[in-house]
């Protein structure tokens, strides 16, 4: 595994040498744009939009822009020791929460923490420190020149750290659109919505889970490749109408479609109380 950060997180006197491993990757198929006529690859010049000349990446500097066409240019030594000043620092366990009091919306990026050379012994404390209080660790650790607050906590046999977003820079729910503030919700569709979230209840399992686009994708990729005819994948049932007029008819007809496909609440128990 490629290790993305390298330094020590600490909490109280006991401080831990780590290495941060990415602990998802994407798996888009990656397509490439191409001249229509000869088939050769798109490529993209970093050009001047004053002088309209192709520049260099050492002629390149970066700046923040204060207002509309103004910046102020940030030297690179300047960075670099900012950057260092930061990086140096161990990463600190601020507090300790319980993970249920964080929204998901606050999660962004997962990784990976592997003990250093010598932080073994302090890595399993701390493991089963949070293992037996049922807690998380938030810290601070600046990654790729950003200070990002994370989540610690622990995965399986595994710690794992989890870049959270500060509360700026989630946005206000307040300013979706047309979101209803208030809804006269009829007590018979609800009984039958509730009826269906209980049949389409069942245990998280992600291995069941697959990208159906990127598998039929690849399999066209491939095809093409092989000189073959490729085939059009079947359409899917069109999902039904949720309008006021016809939502208790949706609702009702779902739930005698989950009705079919999965036995009663009384069979599954019986048939768990077989196998044991």
């Amino acid at each position: 595994m490629h290790t993305v950060w390298k330094g020590s997180i600490s909490f109280g006197l006991v401080n831990i040498p780590v290495k941060l491993h990415a602990a998802t990757e994407d798996r888009d198929v990656k397509l490439r744009q191409l001249h229509k006529e000869c088939n050769a690859p798109i490529s993209y010049k970093k050009v001047c939009t004053a002088c309209n000349a192709e520049v260099k990446q050492e002629d390149i500097v970066k700046a923040y822009e204060y207002t509309k066409g103004k910046f102020v240019v940030l030297d690179e030594d300047d960075l670099k020791a900012l950057k260092k000043e930061n990086e140096d620092k161990a990463v600190e366990i601020v507090d300790f929460v319980k993970l249920e009091e964080i929204d998901p919306i606050y999660f962004e990026r997962t990784y990976f923490l592997a003990p250093d050379k010598g932080g073994a012994k302090a890595y399993a404390l701390l493991r089963a420190a949070l293992g037996d209080s049922d807690k998380i660790g938030i810290a601070k650790i600046i990654i790729r020149q950003k200070e990002q607050l994370a989540a610690v906590r622990v995965y399986k046999n595994a710690l794992m750290l989890e870049t959270i977003h500060y509360p700026d820079e989630v946005r206000k729910v307040e300013d979706v659109p047309n979101v209803p503030d208030a809804e006269n919700v009829q007590k018979k569709e609800l009984d039958v919505a509730l009826m269906l979230i209980e049949q389409l209840t069942t245990p998280f399992e992600p291995e069941k889970y697959k990208d159906e686009y990127r598998e039929a994708l690849m399999e066209l990729i491939e095809a093409k490749k092989a000189g073959k005819e490729t085939v059009t994948a079947a359409e899917r049932e069109a999902p039904a109408a949720t309008n006021a007029t016809d939502l208790m008819a949706a609702l009702q007809a779902s739930l005698e479609k989950t009705t079919k496909k999965k036995p009663a609440p009384k069979k599954r128990a019986a048939a768990k109380k077989k196998q044991a």
